[in-house]
């Protein structure tokens, strides 16, 4: 009897030691902003989504740790916040913050089974317990502002909706489709023409003016026509575009990737942080895991999340 009472404290014990995280949901975008601008080019993506018409369309976790009473400590640099989102070209997911905390979330909150994620490099082995990621390696987030930038020159013209078409052709010279002519229209898209194909573009990820945040994406150059500055001539016109309302332009390029590395540099984007951008598919493939762990960390909080790591 002695002994297993003996037992019985030391698991308590256990249970107590381990750190205990409140899983939140934010939904308040003045709350949320301070704990973006600190990672400004980190969490430059979720970040826009704060814009009124992308807000409504974003939920937003946050991780907070708890002392051995289940009071919440002085912040010490120790909360995480995870932002899921389907907005422009599909899920999204961009985390920040300290990885046992955001161990805490993405235990509760994995979003869905698939999604382009976000996360610092320090993240690698937690998105990797709750995800496979499709790329390995890190990458490098860029940004370039009205001062810096330097255009370059090449003939392009503005890309919508009714280009689908050649835009599906291009894309699928990379072994990819686009799909969604609604982005053409909303997005900033630029494309360079040659013997009437459409050989190269460039367009945007996300747009949101209100913030003063814009992130350059989908650039695809046809294979055969590289080399000859039309990768760089489409970049540099949706730039140039997005400078005009949005003072904090920016892309991602794999740190590996000098050829596009170059191109950057010369319209005049600067490295700003190395990251983990990446499709990921979540490891719980039904959800059901996440789902009883909600339940008992609802019950643990007695209403409340609580996340015993």
């Amino acid at each position: 009897m002695i002994k297993e009472r003996a037992q019985k404290a030391r698991a308590v014990e256990d249970i107590v030691a381990k750190p205990r995280y409140r899983v939140e949901a934010l939904t308040d975008p003045e709350a949320i902003r301070p704990i973006l601008e600190r990672q400004r080019a980190h969490a430059a993506y979720a970040l826009a989504h704060l814009e009124p018409r992308l807000f409504p369309r974003s939920f937003w976790w946050r991780a907070v740790p708890l002392d051995s009473a289940g009071s919440l400590p002085a912040p010490d640099g120790g909360e995480a916040l995870v932002m899921h989102a389907r907005t422009g070209l599909g899920p999204s997911l961009v985390a920040l913050g300290a990885p046992p905390a955001l161990e805490a979330i993405l235990r509760l909150h994995p979003g869905p089974f698939y999604t382009f994620a976000t996360f610092q490099v320090e993240h690698a082995a937690v998105a990797r317990r709750h995800f496979s990621l499709s790329r390995r390696g890190a990458s490098l987030r860029m940004s370039v502002s009205r001062e810096t930038f330097r255009p370059a020159e090449g003939p392009t013209r503005r890309l919508r909706s009714h280009d689908l078409a050649d835009v599906d052709d291009l894309q699928r010279s990379e072994g990819f489709g686009f799909h969604f002519a609604a982005a053409l229209d909303d997005g900033v898209y630029y494309g360079v023409y040659h013997a009437g194909r459409l050989v190269a573009m460039a367009g945007t990820h996300v747009v949101a003016p209100e913030v003063g945040v814009a992130i350059v994406g989908n650039v695809v150059t046809h294979p055969r026509y590289r080399r000859r500055g039309f990768g760089a001539a489409a970049t540099g016109a949706v730039t140039a575009a997005l400078l005009e309302t949005c003072p904090f332009v920016l892309l991602t390029v794999e740190e590996k990737n000098e050829p596009a590395l170059r191109v950057y540099q010369r319209l005049g984007y600067r490295e700003e942080c190395r990251l983990i951008e990446s499709g990921a598919r979540r490891k719980d493939a039904f959800g059901l895991a996440s789902l009883l762990r909600r339940w008992l960390a609802r019950r643990r909080g007695s209403g409340r999340e609580v996340v015993v790591s």
